[in-house]
């Protein structure tokens, strides 16, 4: 993909509440993007509504929601679809992405569940991602999610993502945090499913922390630092794809801003050794 299709450049940062006065009082100037929930914001009002304003008319935001629920056996929740539209386009919003999951039946289930990776499966998401866009008037990125189980399993992961992908037309969220996490928990090769992934519709990425619950089972928590092998799996996304933007998740433990911005700062270093690398054979083609 070429660096001007996507929505935004650069090093993101996921903005949590707590982190809204740090940023105010000493904006980073590292932090191109920002990302937040919707379901976070929408209807939100008062001095909290005026001070998440203040930031989305000031930097690039990108929307990552949380109830789409687009695998659910219950109908599409179209009334949802119907308050998203203005929001996204009040506050300017670059891309709206979710999960490759979901989230609800008759009730919330508080959790990502897997959706199976069957073709009646794909056949129907893409038909309700398909939906979602036609309502939005925009394409949207679906995520690569982490999972636990994969019942009635007809194909791989890979094979599914890309099935969803094409049938959809949409876009990617790249989780590479999640790439590494199913990969130790399902164990497949992190490289192999990289390299297999569509260029042509990946639209940002995630990196996050996770907690290792034993030697052979991960839990995607985004509650801590990112480790050196998801930091070397962000180098290799790089090597394939090229610089794609990137984001920092971090929805719990959050720890004072300097030290999240160090990890923003590694992100930022990868990126531009990647840069120069391109330049540099650019300049000897």
């Amino acid at each position: 993909m070429n660096a001007s299709q996507y929505p935004v450049h650069g090093a993101g940062l996921g903005l949590r509440r707590t982190l809204m006065g740090p940023l105010t009082d000493q904006p980073p100037s590292q932090v191109e993007f920002y990302e937040v929930a919707p379901e976070n914001w929408m209807g939100v009002g008062g001095s909290q509504g005026k001070a998440f304003r203040a930031f989305t008319e000031r930097y690039p935001f990108l929307c990552h929601g949380l109830s789409l629920s687009i695998g659910s056996p219950a109908p599409l929740d179209e009334a949802f679809l119907h308050r998203l539209k203005p929001f996204l386009r009040e506050h300017n919003i670059r891309t709206y992405s979710e999960h490759l999951s979901y989230c609800s039946d008759d009730g919330h289930l508080y959790d990502l569940m897997p959706i199976p990776f069957t073709e009646e499966a794909v056949h129907y998401v893409a038909q309700r991602i398909r939906r979602v866009q036609d309502i939005l008037e925009q394409p949207i990125a679906m995520e690569n999610v982490s999972y636990y189980t994969a019942p009635g399993k007809e194909m791989d992961e890979i094979e599914f993502l890309k099935a969803v992908l094409d049938e959809a037309d949409c876009q990617l969220l790249l989780d590479v945090n999640n790439i590494y996490v199913n990969s130790v928990n399902h164990q497949y090769d992190a490289i192999d499913f990289l390299h297999a992934l569509p260029a042509k519709r990946i639209s940002y990425i995630h990196v996050a922390g996770h907690y290792n619950e034993a030697e052979d089972l991960i839990v995607d928590t985004h509650g801590a630092d990112v480790i050196d092998p998801v930091w070397e799996l962000l180098n290799k996304t790089y090597a394939r794809f090229g610089v794609v933007p990137t984001l920092l998740e971090r929805d719990f433990n959050i720890p004072p801003l300097a030290e999240l911005l160090t990890e923003v700062d590694n992100i930022v270093s990868i990126q531009s050794k990647h840069q120069q690398d391109h330049d540099t054979i650019a300049q000897q083609a």
